[in-house]
Protein backbone atom coordinates (compact mmCIF):
# COMPACT_ATOMS: atom_id res chain seq x y z
CA UNK A 1 0.00 0.00 0.00
CA UNK A 2 2.75 2.40 0.69
CA UNK A 3 3.53 2.77 -3.07
CA UNK A 4 -0.02 2.40 -4.64
CA UNK A 5 -0.68 5.42 -6.34
CA UNK A 6 -4.43 6.64 -6.06
CA UNK A 7 -6.41 7.02 -9.39
CA UNK A 8 -9.60 8.80 -7.77
CA UNK A 9 -10.31 10.24 -11.12
CA UNK A 10 -11.16 6.96 -12.53
CA UNK A 11 -15.01 7.10 -10.76
CA UNK A 12 -16.24 10.61 -12.23
CA UNK A 13 -14.45 9.49 -15.43
CA UNK A 14 -16.98 6.00 -15.50
CA UNK A 15 -19.90 7.20 -13.75
CA UNK A 16 -22.45 7.48 -15.96
CA UNK A 17 -21.25 3.75 -16.27
CA UNK A 18 -21.97 2.86 -12.74
CA UNK A 19 -24.89 5.03 -12.17
CA UNK A 20 -26.25 2.86 -14.54
CA UNK A 21 -25.79 -0.15 -12.86
CA UNK A 22 -27.11 1.55 -9.53
CA UNK A 23 -30.41 2.41 -11.50
CA UNK A 24 -31.10 -1.36 -12.17
CA UNK A 25 -29.99 -2.22 -8.88
CA UNK A 26 -32.84 -0.22 -7.63
CA UNK A 27 -35.23 -1.30 -9.94
CA UNK A 28 -34.38 -5.12 -9.86
CA UNK A 29 -35.03 -4.17 -5.57
CA UNK A 30 -38.40 -2.74 -6.23
CA UNK A 31 -40.23 -5.21 -8.21
CA UNK A 32 -38.34 -8.16 -6.62
CA UNK A 33 -39.98 -6.18 -2.86
CA UNK A 34 -43.64 -6.15 -4.84
CA UNK A 35 -43.47 -9.80 -6.14
CA UNK A 36 -42.07 -10.86 -2.31
CA UNK A 37 -44.96 -9.28 -0.56
CA UNK A 38 -47.33 -11.17 -2.35
CA UNK A 39 -45.59 -14.42 -2.12
CA UNK A 40 -45.04 -13.83 1.06
CA UNK A 41 -48.80 -13.18 1.59
CA UNK A 42 -49.29 -16.47 -0.32
CA UNK A 43 -47.07 -18.49 1.96
CA UNK A 44 -48.54 -17.12 5.19
CA UNK A 45 -52.04 -17.64 3.98
CA UNK A 46 -50.91 -21.76 3.78
CA UNK A 47 -48.68 -21.77 6.92
CA UNK A 48 -52.36 -20.78 8.56
CA UNK A 49 -54.97 -22.88 6.73
CA UNK A 50 -57.17 -24.96 8.42
CA UNK A 51 -55.88 -27.92 5.92
CA UNK A 52 -53.58 -29.81 6.56
CA UNK A 53 -52.05 -30.50 3.51
CA UNK A 54 -52.20 -26.90 2.82
CA UNK A 55 -50.61 -25.58 5.92
CA UNK A 56 -47.51 -28.42 5.35
CA UNK A 57 -46.76 -27.12 2.48
CA UNK A 58 -46.72 -23.34 3.51
CA UNK A 59 -44.46 -24.47 6.08
CA UNK A 60 -42.24 -27.16 4.38
CA UNK A 61 -41.40 -24.45 1.74
CA UNK A 62 -40.93 -21.74 4.09
CA UNK A 63 -38.46 -23.96 5.54
CA UNK A 64 -36.98 -25.11 2.78
CA UNK A 65 -36.42 -21.26 0.98
CA UNK A 66 -35.21 -20.01 4.88
CA UNK A 67 -32.43 -22.97 5.16
CA UNK A 68 -30.35 -23.02 1.78
CA UNK A 69 -28.25 -20.10 0.86
CA UNK A 70 -29.59 -17.25 -1.88
CA UNK A 71 -26.90 -17.65 -3.77
CA UNK A 72 -27.17 -21.67 -4.68
CA UNK A 73 -31.12 -21.15 -5.15
CA UNK A 74 -30.01 -18.44 -7.79
CA UNK A 75 -27.67 -20.38 -9.40
CA UNK A 76 -30.23 -23.79 -9.37
CA UNK A 77 -32.48 -21.35 -11.09
CA UNK A 78 -30.27 -19.88 -13.27
CA UNK A 79 -28.34 -23.22 -14.07
CA UNK A 80 -30.74 -25.84 -13.08
CA UNK A 81 -34.46 -24.69 -14.13
CA UNK A 82 -33.78 -25.06 -17.57
CA UNK A 83 -32.11 -28.28 -17.44
CA UNK A 84 -35.02 -30.09 -15.01
CA UNK A 85 -38.46 -28.41 -16.77
CA UNK A 86 -36.92 -26.49 -19.50
CA UNK A 87 -37.52 -23.31 -18.50
CA UNK A 88 -35.15 -21.00 -19.38
CA UNK A 89 -34.36 -17.55 -18.07
CA UNK A 90 -32.41 -15.11 -18.49
CA UNK A 91 -29.97 -13.40 -16.32
CA UNK A 92 -32.09 -10.42 -15.15
CA UNK A 93 -35.44 -12.65 -14.65
CA UNK A 94 -33.85 -15.55 -13.04
CA UNK A 95 -32.25 -12.61 -10.53
CA UNK A 96 -35.76 -11.27 -9.46
CA UNK A 97 -37.41 -14.77 -9.54
CA UNK A 98 -34.77 -15.77 -7.38
CA UNK A 99 -35.00 -12.75 -4.86
CA UNK A 100 -38.56 -12.69 -4.97
CA UNK A 101 -38.91 -16.36 -3.50
CA UNK A 102 -35.92 -15.93 -0.99
CA UNK A 103 -37.56 -12.77 0.66
CA UNK A 104 -41.52 -14.25 0.00
CA UNK A 105 -40.04 -17.13 3.04
CA UNK A 106 -38.75 -14.32 5.36
CA UNK A 107 -41.88 -11.67 4.34
CA UNK A 108 -44.15 -14.50 5.46
CA UNK A 109 -42.51 -14.77 8.71
CA UNK A 110 -43.45 -10.84 9.13
CA UNK A 111 -47.12 -11.45 7.97
CA UNK A 112 -47.70 -14.61 10.00
CA UNK A 113 -46.80 -12.59 13.33
CA UNK A 114 -48.72 -9.43 12.12
CA UNK A 115 -51.94 -11.54 11.56
CA UNK A 116 -51.62 -12.91 14.84
CA UNK A 117 -51.25 -9.81 16.47
CA UNK A 118 -54.52 -8.38 15.85
CA UNK A 119 -57.00 -8.81 18.58
CA UNK A 120 -59.19 -11.49 18.42
CA UNK A 121 -62.07 -9.45 19.73
CA UNK A 122 -61.96 -7.90 16.36
CA UNK A 123 -62.67 -11.10 14.63
CA UNK A 124 -65.19 -12.19 16.66
CA UNK A 125 -66.84 -8.24 15.75
CA UNK A 126 -66.55 -8.78 12.60
CA UNK A 127 -68.50 -11.98 13.05
CA UNK A 128 -71.15 -10.19 14.81
CA UNK A 129 -71.78 -7.91 11.78
CA UNK A 130 -72.42 -11.03 9.58
CA UNK A 131 -69.29 -10.54 7.62
CA UNK A 132 -67.59 -13.71 5.61
CA UNK A 133 -64.05 -15.34 6.70
CA UNK A 134 -63.20 -13.92 3.33
CA UNK A 135 -64.47 -10.31 4.01
CA UNK A 136 -62.96 -9.95 7.56
CA UNK A 137 -60.02 -11.30 6.49
CA UNK A 138 -59.69 -8.88 3.68
CA UNK A 139 -61.47 -5.52 5.13
CA UNK A 140 -59.98 -6.26 9.11
CA UNK A 141 -56.97 -8.25 9.80
CA UNK A 142 -55.04 -7.96 6.85
CA UNK A 143 -55.06 -3.91 6.55
CA UNK A 144 -54.05 -4.01 10.80
CA UNK A 145 -51.12 -7.29 9.97
CA UNK A 146 -50.14 -4.52 6.82
CA UNK A 147 -49.69 -1.87 9.19
CA UNK A 148 -47.85 -3.87 11.76
CA UNK A 149 -45.79 -5.57 9.17
CA UNK A 150 -44.66 -1.74 7.16
CA UNK A 151 -41.32 -1.74 9.25
CA UNK A 152 -40.24 -5.52 8.18
CA UNK A 153 -41.26 -5.20 4.64
CA UNK A 154 -39.02 -1.37 4.57
CA UNK A 155 -36.01 -3.73 6.29
CA UNK A 156 -36.43 -6.40 3.59
CA UNK A 157 -36.25 -3.66 0.86
CA UNK A 158 -33.12 -2.77 2.48
CA UNK A 159 -31.64 -6.69 2.28
CA UNK A 160 -32.43 -7.00 -1.04
CA UNK A 161 -30.81 -4.13 -2.10
CA UNK A 162 -27.77 -6.14 -0.81
CA UNK A 163 -28.73 -9.46 -1.95
CA UNK A 164 -29.38 -7.29 -5.24
CA UNK A 165 -25.54 -7.63 -5.61
CA UNK A 166 -25.20 -11.69 -6.18
CA UNK A 167 -26.93 -10.85 -9.56
CA UNK A 168 -23.01 -10.11 -10.28
CA UNK A 169 -22.41 -13.87 -10.50
CA UNK A 170 -24.63 -14.71 -13.17
CA UNK A 171 -23.55 -11.44 -14.97
CA UNK A 172 -26.74 -9.69 -14.43
CA UNK A 173 -25.28 -5.87 -15.06
CA UNK A 174 -26.17 -4.35 -11.83
CA UNK A 175 -23.55 -2.16 -9.90
CA UNK A 176 -21.14 -4.75 -8.45
CA UNK A 177 -21.43 -6.32 -12.04
CA UNK A 178 -20.62 -2.98 -13.54
CA UNK A 179 -17.89 -2.61 -11.22
CA UNK A 180 -16.10 -5.88 -11.97
CA UNK A 181 -16.41 -5.04 -15.15
CA UNK A 182 -15.04 -1.56 -14.70
CA UNK A 183 -12.42 -2.95 -12.85
CA UNK A 184 -11.06 -5.48 -15.25
CA UNK A 185 -10.61 -3.28 -18.24
CA UNK A 186 -9.20 -0.09 -15.98
CA UNK A 187 -6.82 -2.44 -13.33
CA UNK A 188 -8.48 -0.24 -10.52
CA UNK A 189 -10.52 -2.49 -8.01
CA UNK A 190 -9.01 -0.58 -4.70
CA UNK A 191 -10.73 2.85 -6.21
CA UNK A 192 -14.09 1.11 -7.91
CA UNK A 193 -15.03 -1.40 -5.14
CA UNK A 194 -14.55 1.28 -2.44
CA UNK A 195 -16.82 3.92 -4.11
CA UNK A 196 -19.26 1.01 -4.68
CA UNK A 197 -19.00 0.38 -0.84
CA UNK A 198 -19.98 3.79 -0.39
CA UNK A 199 -22.95 3.99 -2.53
CA UNK A 200 -24.25 0.89 -0.79
CA UNK A 201 -24.01 2.53 2.31
CA UNK A 202 -25.40 6.07 1.22
CA UNK A 203 -28.11 4.48 0.73
CA UNK A 204 -28.98 1.60 3.16
CA UNK A 205 -27.92 3.22 6.27
CA UNK A 206 -30.20 6.59 6.16
CA UNK A 207 -33.08 3.59 5.45
CA UNK A 208 -31.67 1.34 8.38
CA UNK A 209 -32.06 4.36 10.63
CA UNK A 210 -35.76 5.56 9.46
CA UNK A 211 -36.69 1.99 9.77
CA UNK A 212 -35.58 2.26 13.41
CA UNK A 213 -37.08 5.62 14.01
CA UNK A 214 -40.34 3.93 12.66
CA UNK A 215 -40.31 1.04 15.00
CA UNK A 216 -39.89 3.32 17.89
CA UNK A 217 -42.95 5.45 16.86
CA UNK A 218 -45.04 2.72 16.37
CA UNK A 219 -43.90 0.83 19.35
CA UNK A 220 -45.01 4.21 21.83
CA UNK A 221 -48.43 3.85 20.26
Amino acid sequence: MGGYQFRWDVIPQNIDFLMSGLQQTLIISAITLCLAMLGGLLIATLDMSRFSILRFTGLASGEIIRNTPILVQLLWIYYVLPVVMNINLDAWWALIVGLSIYSSAFIAEAYRAGIQAVPKGHREAAQVLGLSPLQTFVRIILPQAIRLTLPPLAANFVQLIKYSSLGAVISVSEITRRGMELSSSIFRPLEVFTFIAVVYFLICWPLAMGIRIWERRLSNR
